[in-house]
């Protein structure tokens, strides 16, 4: 058996394994293996691993201190494909995000300043910079496990996590819409014409109307899973979405090598449904109602990152969000996103430059988390 340190958090909506770089190998080829039994994968079951089943639950954390000036940790995500021998490093996760700086101050990985922290990261998998701030407990001086900070689908409370990710459009085409439109038009095998807007906000995404899909936009996961005619229009449209952007040359090879970027999300006006839990949802908590699909299964809360980019095109002039739901109210700075776990509120910083949407710039898009350290040890792999 091979050995390596290993720590499991939680960070946000998802959960996953974080390790130092320095306490992998230095050959880079090895890291899929580990990752693959770290999780259980190929396995669809992962019971010889500590996988989840779901692309939530199988997230791969790489962390180290960063010799950039102004950086004070650099990070790479990868996402294990569930059922695959295949992990994914094209796209940062979002909710992962939260729990590297939390992980980053426990393991004394950045200079503590009290009250507060701010962790200043770079994600290798974007290029992108996000700046955290993290409570410090002042009698452990490292950080505050406990809060009375709540979020949608996760249980109790938690000390606050002030998530920013600073200039995120373009994190992986350079552009915040990668085809130079708001609104695209799609030729969907088995559909037809439909319309969607296609952005790269933190990771990019593609964004069409739940009612274009004969969705109503208020099913929970299981029920989004099950329906096996909606999930190959998704990947359809998923896949569409690649190549139009450049990740792929087919619907296939979308498929096989570009599962995870870019995601896939539909949405429609404000509606009051039950979430995963049994409670209800009302109507009037939120400004739209989403719901996001993560490596072809519905995300049982919605992808940071996708939150990030439904959040913008929210605000963009001529979106598919702008021209089905009207434009956001005078003075409005936030978006709450309806998910099948609850409501999360998403604060964009945009910036336009006259009418064309290509110009516009996005500071940066904050959203509130939490993040906490459910077990460290020792992980043990086949040599």
């Amino acid at each position: 058996m091979r050995k390596f340190r290993t720590v499991f958090m939680r960070g946000g909506t998802s959960k996953g394994c974080l390790f130092h770089k320095e306490d992998l190998p230095e050959d880079r080829s090895e890291w899929d293996s580990i990752f693959l039994q770290a999780m259980g994968s190929p396995d669809p079951k992962q019971i010889d691993g500590m996988g989840g089943t779901v692309s939530s639950n199988n997230k791969i954390v790489v962390i180290w201190k960063s010799e950039e000036p102004g950086v004070d940790i650099e990070y790479l995500v990868g996402q294990v494909i569930v059922g695959k021998s295949m992990v994914d490093y094209k796209s940062n996760c979002g909710n992962m995000t939260a729990a590297v700086p939390a992980y980053a101050v426990e393991e004394g990985m950045v200079e503590i300043t009290e009250p507060v922290t701010t962790v200043r990261m770079l994600n290798q998998n974007t290029g992108k910079y996000i700046n955290v701030t993290v409570p410090i407990d002042p009698e452990t001086h490292s950080f505050a496990q406990d809060g009375d900070c709540s979020i949608a689908g996760v249980e109790g409370t938690a000390a606050e996590l002030n998530v920013n990710f600073l200039n995120p459009a373009g994190s992986k085409t350079g552009k915040l819409l990668p085809t130079g439109r708001t609104l695209d038009t799609l030729d969907i095998p088995g559909l037809g014409k439909i319309e969607a807007t296609i952005l790269d906000v933190s990771n990019p995404l593609v964004l069409v109307r739940a009612e274009d899909i004969h969705l109503k936009g208020t099913e929970l996961p299981e029920e989004i899973n099950a329906n096996a005619e909606a999930c190959a229009l998704l990947e359809k449209i998923r896949g569409t979405a690649a190549c139009m952007m450049g990740f792929a040359k087919d619907l296939k090879d979308a498929e096989e090598n570009s599962p995870a970027v870019p995601k896939v999300g539909f949405f429609t006006a404000p509606v009051s449904f039950t979430d995963i839990e049994g409670k209800e949802v009302a109507k009037d908590s939120m400004d739209v109602c989403a719901r996001v699909i993560s490596v072809f299964k519905c995300h049982k809360a919605c992808p940071l990152t996708s939150a990030s980019a439904i959040s913008v095109a929210a605000f963009l002039d001529g979106s598919i969000i702008e021209k089905s739901l009207g434009k956001v109210g005078e003075g409005q700075r936030t978006l709450r996103i309806g998910h099948p776990s609850g409501v999360m509120t998403m604060i964009p910083d945009i910036t336009k430059h006259g009418e064309d949407m290509n110009k516009a710039e996005v500071s940066g898009v904050g959203v509130q988390r939490t993040a906490r350290r459910i077990m460290d040890g020792t992980l043990y792999i086949r040599n």
